[in-house]
């Protein structure tokens, strides 16, 4: 497939077991199973061998071209800061998927990139200045600036970001941390302006490719989408959409008028 072996010019750190790990097995069961038919061993060992070696090439593929782990996030709607620009506050920036996700699709806009930067997270040194370098190479970089600090104390004013995004990040909260997060958004963001949350997901996508992986904390395995509504509506939002693509759930909210 066209861009499957293409080097990507961004780093965004995650272990090579999600971009690459799944060659392994799609190598040694697929040599056993070519071995154990021309031996003619059990047909089971053909058949189970087999069946893993087609698990390794499905999950290599929807790694690098469905979730493409390798590239910025796909932007989930276009419905998010419709108006092309403004300034946008990412909530757990990591590397900077999400962060690149509206500099490329909102070429006005600019981003404050925001992250405690310690601990793991499924992102290996994970450091401020990978995100800037990310942002360099698409071409980015002066619409960018990288803060650490805590998503649940946010060190900005009242009402100086007209957007707000978080990407499987706000999820990893815990329950109690949550509201006091979204109230956070809610207070930098000014009246009107918009939080787009993006959640894992485990679909059918994600439980192919990674069946081991757990869901982020929260509301658990299944993202609630009631639950993630009602949060989102207590902390002072309306929820103006909400929706899939390839392991993410996303809802999009509006900060209601008159909420502080």
């Amino acid at each position: 497939m066209p861009g499957m072996f293409s080097t990507s010019p961004f780093d965004f750190g995650y272990p090579w077991w999600m971009t690459w790990g799944h060659l392994i097995p799609l190598g040694l069961f697929g040599v056993l199973a070519v071995a154990a038919w021309r031996l003619a061993w059990s047909r089971w060992i053909v058949a189970a061998s087999g069946a893993l070696a087609l698990w390794g090439l499905a999950g290599f593929l929807i790694m690098n071209q469905v979730l493409v782990v390798h590239r910025p996030l796909p932007r989930p709607t276009p419905q998010f800061l419709p108006e092309g620009s403004g300034r946008v506050l990412d909530l757990g920036a990591g590397s900077g998927r999400a962060t690149l996700m509206v500099l490329q699709s909102r070429p006005k806009a600019t981003v404050v990139a925001l992250d405690i930067y310690s601990g793991y997270w499924g992102i290996s040194d994970n450091t401020p200045e990978r995100l800037k370098r990310n942002a360099s190479a698409a071409g980015a970089a002066s619409r960018v600036e990288v803060h650490v600090a805590d998503m649940r104390e946010l060190p900005f004013p009242d009402a100086s970001f007209d957007g707000v995004v978080s990407s499987f990040a706000i999820d990893h909260l815990r329950r109690d941390d949550l509201p006091r997060a979204l109230r956070e958004a809610a207070r930098v963001l000014r009246p009107g302006g918009q939080i787009l949350i993006m959640n894992l997901s485990l679909d059918g996508w994600i439980r192919v490719a990674l069946p081991a992986l757990p869901g982020h904390g929260y509301f658990g395995r299944e993202q609630d989408s009631a639950r993630w509504r009602s949060a989102l509506t207590e902390a002072g939002f309306d929820v103006i959409e909400q929706g899939t693509q390839p392991g993410t759930n996303y809802f999009l909210g509006q900060k209601k008028a008159g909420s502080t």
